[in-house]
This record gives C-alpha cells, sequence and structure tokens, in this order.
C-alpha cells in the first residue's frame, strides 16, 4: 500500500502531475489537497481504471486527513512565476505556504519521502527541513528538492544539438534549481565534444533559464506546468520504485549535504571553493530510506569550473534565507 499526497492538486503543476501518478500501479491511494477544487478534480481522475483510490481535500481542515500516514509527499502548491518576477518575490509568497503543508506532514506523516516542486526550491527544501528539526522527525535522507526538469530540458536541448533521441542523452545537472546556479555537465555527455565553445555557452544559457523561455512564449499566461508536472512524477514515482520494489534508480536531486557520502560533500567543496554550503543537488541512488548514496562530481571542464565557482555565493545566499524564514 502507497499512499501519495500531492499539496496543490488543483493547479497548474498538480492537476496533471496527480494524472500521472494515477497511472502507476505502485500507487494505491492518491490524495488530492488544495484550498479550492480538489472533489472535482478528485472525481475526474477517480473515472480512470487504474487501481489507486482517489480522495480530494479542501482547506486547512482537511489537511489532515489529506496528509496522514502518506508514503510520499509532493509539494507543487504556490504561485506561478510570471514576467518580471525573480525567484526571490516568488519566495515571499511560496515560502510560508511550504512552511505551512511541511508542519502538517511533519505531525502526521513524519516518515514520508517529501518531493519539494514548489519554488525558490533552493530556499523552500531548507523551510522544510528546519520544520521537520523543530518537530525532531528530521531524516535529511527523505526530503528532496525536484530538479528533475533541469535534467529534462538537457536531454532535450542536448539531443537537439547532437543529433540523438532526448530519452538517449543523459546530462547530470547538479546545484540549485535557479539560474546561475543550475550547473549542466556537459563535458561528461558523450557527443559534446563536436559541440563548439559558443554552442556550449548557449545551451548551458539555455538549460539555466529554461523557465524564462516558457514565461515568455505563455505572455505572462503562466510558467512551466506540463514539463514540470513531467518531471515531479517521473521522480516521485522513481522514489517509490526504489522505496517499494528495491530498484536501484539514480537521479540528480537537490539535498542536505549531510545526506551525502564523504567523498562527494568533499567534491562540492573542491568544485565551488566553498566548504560551508549544507545543500546541493548531486547524483543520488534512491533506495527503501531514500538517499542511498549520493555520487561524487566527477571531472569538469575549464568552463564548467567557472560555473560552479559563481554559483556557490548565490546558492549560499539563498539556503541561508530559506534556513532563516519565520
Amino acid at each position: 500500500m502507497v499512499k501519495v499526497t500531492v499539496c496543490g492538486a488543483a493547479g497548474g503543476i498538480g492537476q496533471p502531475l496527480s494524472l500521472l501518478l494515477k497511472q502507476s500501479e505502485l500507487v494505491s491511494h492518491l490524495s488530492l489537497y488544495d484550498i479550492v477544487n480538489t472533489p472535482g478534480v478528485a472525481a475526474d481522475l477517480s473515472h480512470i481504471n487504474t487501481k489507486s483510490k482517489v480522495t480530494g481535500h479542501v482547506g486547512a481542515d482537511q489537511l489532515e486527513e489529506a496528509i496522514k500516514d502518506s508514503d510520499i509527499v509532493v509539494i507543487p502548491a504556490g504561485v506561478p512565476r510570471k514576467p518580471g518576477m525573480t525567484r526571490d518575490d516568488l519566495f515571499k509568497i511560496n515560502a510560508g505556504i511550504v512552511r505551512g503543508l511541511a508542519t502538517a506532514a511533519a505531525k502526521f506523516a513524519p516518515k514520508a519521502f517529501m518531493c519539494i516542486i514548489s519554488n525558490p526550491v533552493n530556499s523552500t527544501v531548507p523551510i522544510v527541513a528546519e520544520v521537520f528539526k523543530k518537530h525532531n522527525v528530521y531524516d535529511p535522507r527523505r526530503i528532496f528538492g525536484v530538479t528533475t526538469l533541469d535534467i529534462v530540458r538537457a536531454s532535450t536541448f542536448i539531443g537537439e544539438l547532437i543529433g540523438k533521441s532526448p530519452k538517449d542523452v543523459e546530462c547530470k545537472v547538479l546545484g540549485g534549481h535557479s539560474g546561475i546556479t543550475i550547473l549542466p555537465l556537459l563535458s561528461q555527455v558523450p557527443g559534446t565534444d563536436k559541440l563548439s565553445q559558443e554552442q556550449i555557452e548557449k545551451v548551458t544559457n539555455r538549460i539555466q533559464f529554461g523557465g524564462d523561455e516558457v514565461v515568455k512564449a505563455k505572455d505572462g499566461a503562466g510558467s512551466a506546468t506540463l514539463s514540470m508536472a513531467f518531471a515531479g512524477a517521473r521522480f516521485a514515482l522513481n522514489v517509490i520504485e526504489a522505496a517499494v520494489n528495491g530498484t536501484s534508480v539514480t537521479e540528480c536531486t537537490y539535498i542536505d549535504l549531510a545526506a551525502a557520502d564523504a567523498d562527494a560533500v568533499q567534491s562540492v567543496k573542491e568544485a565551488t571553493g566553498d566548504d560551508s554550503l549544507t545543500y546541493f543537488s548531486l547524483p543520488v541512488e534512491l533506495g527503501p530510506n531514500g538517499v542511498k548514496k549520493a555520487f561524487p562530481i566527477g571531472s569538469l571542464s575549464d568552463y564548467e569550473k567557472t560555473l560552479f565557482t559563481a554559483a556557490g555565493a548565490e546558492l549560499k545566499g539563498n539556503i541561508a534565507k530559506g534556513a532563516a524564514f519565520e
């Protein structure tokens, strides 16, 4: 029996994300929570002929019922980014939402795997961690910042350049989940040695700021919702696959480095030149308890080394803002 709760299930990410999760035979109970419209979304999804039961829960009074005893809690809740809105603006609005949901999870599902999608992920993951610490139920192996959209974009954009199917392109994307903190390692992808430095820099920038591309294309009417739902479902289902079936799955994800192996932590210090970073996205082998093993960064090109150095200070500020949020 696997209960998955989606917090923000009636939103632009939450609805397609819930649809994708409904297709999994590993999910026995899909619990949908939001401040509006979830009974309708739940009724709609419940007609799909897969085995999971679907329930809809609305508002603070029903949050306990929605989240209680969940195995996985996925949080895409919050407002989308609009043109001209910085991730700092987003933080002020979304931080309170995430903190409230994390508090409920710490009380009613303290052993759940927490998959945080709400932006800015660099800051919201530390918020969730601090809430769990406050309730004395913190396990750094079980809290994840979902950065999978960066990996999905990298596979797509690089595949276009080198003439390979995107599904056959595996590119590690490390660091964080905003702008210059997004660090795609093109040098470790076979076939990219044929690209010019100009192409490498251009596609790196496109991966880092792919979200802006979508916001602009939607003329301010939304941000990346469908691709984020796809990426969020992929990550959540991989967590379930590893936990339930014991399947070895490796994904890049933003974690507390307290959950990482010493050699992986050392590689972050060496690459960024900063020994005080406490969160970082790394390749992580998922297992029954969440993070089973975090892998070192590996070799970097000279260009990538400059990216890592620039990312360190930005990421450090994002982390501090989340950890200090009251």
